[in-house]
């Protein structure tokens, strides 16, 4: 598996292309396969964001600008709310086109913001030291772990980092 991917940068880039299908599909999905293709995106997401949080952003703390990381944090902390309110909910529920929709939003809008040629957050790794083929095996690892809990019904639901969802 490790070999498919050259790098923790071609890893997540494959996770993005997968994602960005899988929003396609359910464009395009009658009602009945709507939910099932949602809980796939949501999935996909939980488990990215976890191994980019987890290992890729730590491993570059102090290396490339610490206001992309937190960006990247925040990012994924919106999406996160979106993400757990899909699962909770059912595709027949008002607005749930629409979370979706706004999700796909702000996932596009994250990957140009990680994937932008020269300043973008992988940019900025590519030129720094770190050992991305050894980062791309802990996320393997890590990822395969993440999608087994899924598919044993236990991936918990997404965990905001930056954003404080205490009410007031």
């Amino acid at each position: 598996m490790a070999q498919d991917y050259t790098d923790a940068i071609a890893l997540l880039k494959a996770d993005h292309r997968a994602v960005e299908e899988l929003f396609e599909k359910f464009e395009s999905a009658g009602e009945s396969k709507k939910q099932a293709i949602a809980h796939q995106i949501c999935v996909e997401l939980k488990v990215h964001t976890q191994i980019e949080e987890e290992i890729f952003y730590p491993a570059f703390r102090g290396k490339i600008e610490d206001d992309t990381l937190d960006e990247a944090y925040v990012e994924h902390d919106g999406a996160k709310v979106l993400i757990n309110d899909i699962e909770a909910g059912n595709a027949g529920d008002d607005f749930y086109d629409a979370k979706v929709k706004v999700l796909s939003e702000e996932i596009k809008h994250h990957v140009h913001e990680e994937e932008m040629p020269s300043e973008g957050m992988f940019a900025q790794c590519r030129k720094t030291d770190v050992d991305l083929v050894a980062l791309r095996d802990a996320m393997l690892a890590r990822k395969t772990a993440l999608l087994t809990q899924a598919k044993a019904g236990v991936l918990p639901p997404a965990k905001p980092t930056a954003v404080n969802l205490q009410p007031a």
